[in-house]
């Protein structure tokens, strides 16, 4: 991969561009106000390797609350402004860390130049944030529909908008719910402009759907060295985001943290029940503080081989397993043993 180099800028204790790992972010679904259940939710993301968190600022009570989740938390906090400028001025005077606004739906130019004083004033970056919901009229007309060249127009109009102001603390969202769309946006984006980039399939859908769609579109941009930040978007727990997230990531090399389990999918030659096992050693290798790769294949004629670059492996036979390290047999192990002799072995690594 040839990762293009965007603007650097800093979110919170988080660099976003230039060379900075690429991060994974979500969004709370709790009423931000509702102090206890959005801390509990940020935590429980950040346990499952969440770099960044957005939250929804609808009122007064919002923007308030967002100083003592900071406090209670540990990781930059993004404050999502839909169309009340005061709103955006608030969430930045009470610690945000980032403003995701659409200038465009902000109202005048007055509003805009008072959102990025306030940022310029803290220091605090802002993501533009296009979709098919927030183009404008003109540009729909001027362009035939929402497509690559509208969505794209409106990213370059709101960057102007805040450059006009001299502001370039900017990272940018161009999302679509179609993936053809959201790859073709993106690349083009990338093309015309340097700020860093925020990816992601917008209501991408239910779990399943969900994950297909933002693993085909956010992975083939990343593939293709386009992109710095990214969120999959799932109609679900928010921390399943970061779950998918963090295996996009490890797919492509690009994270290099924790159990990467590689599994057979099994065949009429699997003798024991693997499914049933690689979920069992799916639930203790994930909290388990190594890097490795771990193999669990179905058969012991072709496990070793077809795991061969595996640190560790097993390849089940009617039985019994064998234990294998790099593609080299350790030792034979009877059926109900497996897995302990597994998560022995790794725990030793």
């Amino acid at each position: 991969m040839n990762r293009k180099k965007t603007k650097q800028i800093k979110v919170g204790s988080v660099l976003v561009g230039g060379d900075a790992p690429i991060t994974i972010q979500s969004m709370t679904n709790t009423n931000t106000s509702d102090i206890e259940a959005t801390v509990n939710q940020i935590l429980r993301m950040e346990e499952k390797g969440c770099h960044i968190v957005r939250s929804a600022i609808n009122n007064l009570e919002d923007a308030k609350a967002i100083k003592v989740i900071k406090d209670r938390t540990n990781i930059p906090f993004i404050a999502d402004i839909q169309f009340d400028y005061k709103l955006g001025l608030m969430a930045v005077e009470h610690g945000c860390d980032c403003l995701r606004i659409n200038p465009g739906n902000i109202g005048a130019e007055y509003k805009v130049k008072e959102v990025v004083d306030i940022c310029r004033k803290y220091d605090v970056p802002i993501r533009i944030g296009v979709n098919s919901g927030s183009l404008s009229r003109e540009i729909i007309d001027k362009f035939g529909g929402v497509n690559t060249d509208s969505l794209v127009a409106s990213a370059i109009d709101q960057v102007q908008m805040l450059e006009k102001y001299d502001f370039d603390k900017i990272k940018i969202s161009i999302k679509s719910s179609n993936v053809n769309t959201m790859i073709e946006s993106y690349t083009k984006l990338s093309s015309l402009v340097d700020y860093p980039l925020h990816l992601g399939v917008t209501e991408a859908g239910p779990v399943l759907k969900g994950t297909i769609k933002s693993s085909i579109g956010i992975g083939t941009l990343l593939y293709n060295g386009i992109g710095d930040t990214f969120r999959v978007s799932l109609t679900g727990d928010s921390v399943q985001e970061v779950v998918v997230g963090r295996e996009i990531l490890k797919s492509l090399g690009l994270l290099k943290e924790g159990i990467d389990l590689i599994s057979c999918p099994t065949c009429s030659r699997t003798k024991i029940d693997l499914i049933d096992l690689v979920n069992r050693a799916e639930k203790r290798l994930e909290n388990l503080n190594k890097v490795a790769t771990i193999a669990i294949m179905g058969c012991p004629v072709n496990g070793p081989g077809e795991a061969r670059e595996a640190d560790l492996g097993i390849a089940c036979g009617d039985g019994y397993g064998i234990l294998f390290k790099k593609g080299k047999v350790i030792r034979r192990v009877e059926e109900k043993d497996l897995l302990e002799a597994l998560i022995n072995e790794v725990e030793m690594l």
